[in-house]
């Protein structure tokens, strides 16, 4: 278990990170077409995972902005935002803000994403909902780095989340 805050107040999570260097956990999750997307669906591609509470807040937009802009230029790099947020409000967020670069991933189905990452929030205001956090994970599907925010508020640390992506590129 992880301790984060929201504004100063401790949250626990469901558990910890996947280790640096272990294989990703599969995933299934919702697209915005209601399709079911799976970390096979991925094979051979970097990833970014930004994960956070809800698109619908101040901080977790912004990180899907700034990710949107600074790892559209990646090669073989997709950037996959996960929420609980229902897909139909991950795509309005992104039709209105003319977001292209990254995929909106949900996990509102099962929650099973949160659980086998260990980040969902098991106390507090946003009990169930997912941390904030980074993972990037190379093309051979190992995890390059991984980062919870300690504060909920805060946004993630994008260039040493960008930097890990950009080395795991030159040892592929």
């Amino acid at each position: 278990m992880a301790t984060v805050t929201l504004k100063g107040n401790a949250i626990r999570t469901s558990g910890s990170l996947p280790q640096i260097g272990e294989k990703a956990p599969n995933f299934e999750l919702t697209a915005n077409d209601l399709s079911t997307k799976t970390l096979n669906d991925f094979t051979g591609q970097n990833l970014i995972l930004n994960v956070f509470p809800s698109i619908d807040t101040g901080t977790c937009a912004q990180s899907v902005r700034t990710f949107n802009e600074k790892a559209s230029s990646i090669e073989n790099t997709k950037v996959l935002c996960i929420s609980h947020d229902l897909p139909f409000a991950q795509a309005r967020f992104c039709g209105a803000e003319g977001i292209e670069n990254v995929i909106n991933l949900s996990d509102y189905k099962t929650g099973s994403f949160g659980k086998s990452y260990g980040l969902n929030f098991v106390d507090g205001p946003l009990d169930t909902l997912h941390s904030r956090c980074i993972i990037v994970i190379d093309e051979n599907g190992t995890i390059k780095h991984t980062e919870q925010v300690g504060e909920i508020v805060d946004e993630p640390n994008y260039e040493t989340a960008l930097n890990a992506l950009l080395k795991a590129g030159s040892n592929a």
